[in-house]
């Protein structure tokens, strides 16, 4: 996901530009650095650089829709892989179940749904966590998302694609800017966010598609989704074990560290298929069998420098973890 996300960042830097925000004095307030990411070498952008990034552009172009214009302007090049996949599919309907499949490579914060119907098909949109109450950055994601739906294939189709109906949470205030971005007056309607458009759209032909190219695009998606690395896992857990001598870490420390909030951190981890609570025993597991096996610390040590109170709960934990006692592991 990391490429796609540099290669979307580079995307809305320029999309500033055109709007004549200063794009320095963006990356500066929202602690990236301008060179590195044109010349590919920035580190991993964090949530919470991200966010920053949508606020301080909100406000240096003096717009609180700035995602929803952003997504009108986007051109499908800026999803990276997953625009070309979008771009080389054979229908409209194909595209969208792409795209679909696809968005967790684009942001983690939705999933998103096609649903066929006889005389219709919708799309939703839903979030990947629920919030009480949604953040900024969540609610201009979703605005790009949404107004990204109805233009990505401008220009690609010899149709003009209009919903028959939108289903949204928005203010009285910005109801006609949506309505003209959109192509149609949205309902409000909770915090739902569904489109619905005539069945005729579903086969509509791309006049890019290109099936062999597709299938080298997704043979190339799954072989990197097989191949990497889960890098927020192992920054992690790097993390832990080199701070151990300070006890195990909380979450909030953790996150802390990287940018994030914990639930931003866990919701991130769950997506690499483990929890913060599985990493801290990996680590625990792994310290344990590493104190042990040095001989040079008493089981009460050992316990107190993995955060036990009681050696009998140490015991128990290692038993969990190994099928062992700490003695018989240490005879």
């Amino acid at each position: 996901m990391e490429e796609n996300r540099k290669q979307f960042l580079l995307s809305m830097l320029a999309y500033a530009a055109q709007r004549d925000i200063p794009v320095e004095q963006l990356c500066k307030a929202s602690n990236l650095d301008l060179k590195k990411l044109k010349n590919g070498s920035h580190p991993d952008i964090t949530e919470k650089q991200l966010n920053d990034l949508w606020i301080n552009a909100s406000h240096l172009g003096n717009d609180k829709l700035f995602g929803l214009h952003f997504g009108e302007s986007l051109q499908l090049a800026a999803l990276g892989v997953v625009g070309e996949i979008i771009k080389s599919s054979n229908t409209v309907g194909e595209a969208l179940v792409q795209a679909a499949s696809l968005i967790h490579l684009f942001t983690d914060r939705f999933k998103m749904e096609v649903t066929r119907k006889r005389k219709t098909f919708t799309v939703q949109l839903k979030p990947a966590i629920q919030e009480k109450e949604p953040s900024f950055t969540h609610l201009q994601m979703r605005d790009l998302i949404m107004v990204f739906l109805i233009h990505e294939l401008d220009g690609l189709l010899l149709t003009k694609i209009k919903p028959e109906s939108v289903k949204l949470s928005i203010d009285k205030v910005s109801l006609a800017e949506y309505e003209r971005v959109l192509r149609c007056k949205p309902l409000k309607q909770g915090m739902e966010c569904v489109f619905e458009f005539k069945i005729s759209y579903w086969n509509e032909p791309i006049l890019t598609a290109n099936y062999e190219l597709q299938t080298m695009l997704l043979q190339k998606v799954k072989f990197t989704k097989e191949k990497r690395v889960p890098a927020l896992r192992d920054r992690i857990q790097s993390y832990l074990v080199s701070n151990s001598y300070l006890g195990i870490l909380t979450l909030e420390n953790v996150a802390a560290n990287f940018n994030m909030s914990p639930r931003s951190l866990q919701r991130r981890l769950r997506e690499e298929g483990i929890t913060f609570q599985q990493m801290t025993d990996l680590v625990r597991k792994s310290l344990a069998e590493h104190y042990l096996s040095a001989g040079t610390y008493q089981l009460k040590e050992i316990s107190s420098i993995l955060g036990y109170n009681e050696l009998s709960a140490f015991s128990r934990a290692f038993k969990r973890w190994t099928g062992k006692s700490p003695q018989s592991f240490q005879a």
